[in-house]
């Protein structure tokens, strides 16, 4: 289940959907900081980043997620095409930048919906 994060050890029957603190985050390859990538049942693919590049605070190359206060979020669909100003038809771009952690998990829930 992929829009879907299962607790004890996987168990497929005690499943919840995921929030901000179950993104596995990784050192970007581009650059330094740290970004992660979801895929939800529905296709949709949300990347949440922060770096000296992006739209987070700081805007700075750390190790961690913890050591970010904000991020920078894009969707796109299965085919590629980017999605986010047409789920969130308020933002003019293609990512929506300086987000915290709740307003990242309004957005999964959104997604999860």
């Amino acid at each position: 289940m992929l829009g879907f994060f299962c607790g004890l050890k996987n168990n497929p029957y005690i499943c919840t959907m995921i929030k901000f603190k179950d993104l596995k985050f990784v050192p970007r390859s581009i650059g330094g900081g740290v970004g992660a990538i979801h895929t939800f049942d529905n296709g949709i693919t949300i990347s949440v980043q922060a770096s000296e590049l992006n739209y987070s605070t700081p805007r700075e190359d750390l190790s961690s997620p913890n050591e970010y206060s904000s991020f920078e979020v894009a969707m796109w669909d299965e085919e590629g095409e980017w999605v986010t100003k047409q789920l969130f038809p308020n933002h003019n771009d293609d990512v929506i930048g300086w987000l915290s952690r709740k307003e990242i998990n309004r957005i999964i829930n959104k997604l999860n919906d």
